[in-house]
């Protein structure tokens, strides 16, 4: 009796558990989008994967979804006008794709003429640089491969007069946008006019002498061009990652899958709000990481003194901080992380803020989240 209960309970278990659906929802697509998948696999980072995600929900006229190696591996890459390498490692993305998922890139790309934006690591993997391994999609190259970390912060940019033409929005403006070691690019044959290059370093990046000075200012720091029959994008920043910019996301998948460019809210174009460069040196790694540990004691003068500090700073982890301060104890502080996660646009945060507003007894809190919940929608 006991063998033939155990084999009901298996046969039931087997034809009744639910398996996870494909991560870009292939049957699911709106042919009537853009579709942009964001690679998910080994090598990209995963919060660098969900603020991509997020930066493209701006444009209701994209439909994003995640795809891995072995989606790409399975012929689902056919079913996308765009696929965007984000932050993490270049040689790892690269490697999860294996050499035959590299095939499938650049047929996407250059046979297809479909769109690739590469995003930091990205970037590197679009390049055609001597002795590393990348997808030799773009006739630019890495500089300076000794100092791969070159160091993090918010760094200055200029657009060229090409760049306006794409950006109209950040004309004549003072430019800014996270970076995280990012490439030092520049085209291989420099002789040649360089009418593909948008943007150009205005920083001079080298905190506590982590690569030498003199080599980032006037180098190229975002490109667009054609590639066979598609086109492709490298940024040396992240876009995604720097409230006011990260419309930039979906313009660049539109512009590499053709597509008529649209205007975005204010809320959302808001290069204005930075307007310095901030760099992570060892003093402000320090103090950072000191902050932190600010935002868990009971000083409510403390917790909200650190919170405001790290936005000024421009603290990229410190944005995801907020997240658990929507759980703290004093409702000030819970009003603060709200208004707080409104301002960097995090809305990755949306799950939780709605938890929030439903456990939120205070009744200014709830005003805070509900228009939190409402901006980043």
């Amino acid at each position: 009796m006991k063998i033939k209960l155990l084999i009901f309970v298996l046969f039931v278990s087997l034809f009744s558990c639910k398996t996870e659906p494909a991560k870009n929802n292939a049957d699911n697509i709106n042919s009537d989008k853009i579709q942009v998948a964001v690679f998910s696999g080994n090598g990209a980072s995963p919060v660098c994967v969900t603020e991509t995600l997020e930066a493209l929900k701006i444009d209701k006229g994209i439909e994003e979804s995640a795809i891995d190696g072995y989606d790409i591996a399975a012929g689902k890459l056919s079913d996308f006008d765009v696929i965007i390498f984000p932050g993490g490692s270049g040689s790892k993305e690269l490697n999860n794709l294996g050499k035959t998922g590299v095939e499938s890139i650049r047929k996407f790309v250059l046979q297809d003429g479909k769109g690739l934006i590469g995003i930091c690591a990205g970037g590197f993997m679009t390049m055609s640089t001597n002795g590393y391994p990348s997808l030799k999609l773009s006739n630019y190259k890495q500089l300076d491969r000794a100092h791969y970390n070159r160091g993090r912060g918010l760094v200055q940019f200029k657009l060229t007069e090409q760049g306006t033409k794409y950006f109209p929005e950040l004309k004549n403006h003072n430019l800014f946008l996270q970076y995280y070691d990012g490439p030092v690019m520049q085209l291989k044959d420099n002789t040649k006019e360089d009418t593909s290059e948008l943007g150009k370093f205005v920083s001079d990046i080298h905190p506590d002498d982590f690569a030498p000075s003199g080599l980032t200012p006037g180098k190229t720091f975002i490109y667009f061009e054609d590639a066979g029959k598609g086109k492709i994008f490298g940024i040396a920043g992240h876009p995604e990652a720097t409230p006011g910019m990260r419309w930039m996301v979906p313009r660049m998948a539109r512009l590499v899958s053709s597509h008529e460019i649209v205007d975005y809210d204010t809320f959302w174009v808001r290069s204005q709000i930075n307007d310095k460069a901030i760099f992570f040196d060892k003093s402000r790694r320090k103090h950072e990481k000191e902050l932190f540990y600010n935002l868990l004691t009971d000083s409510l003068e403390l917790q909200i003194s650190a919170m405001d500090e790290l936005f000024s700073y421009r603290s990229r982890p410190a944005v995801r901080w907020n997240i658990g301060m929507l759980r703290d104890e004093n409702p000030e502080v819970r009003k603060h992380a709200a208004y707080l996660l409104m301002q960097t646009e995090y809305s990755a945060a949306l799950p939780d803020l709605e938890i929030a507003l439903k456990n939120e007894q205070n009744e200014t809190v709830k005003k805070q989240i509900k228009e939190t919940i409402e901006k980043l929608k």
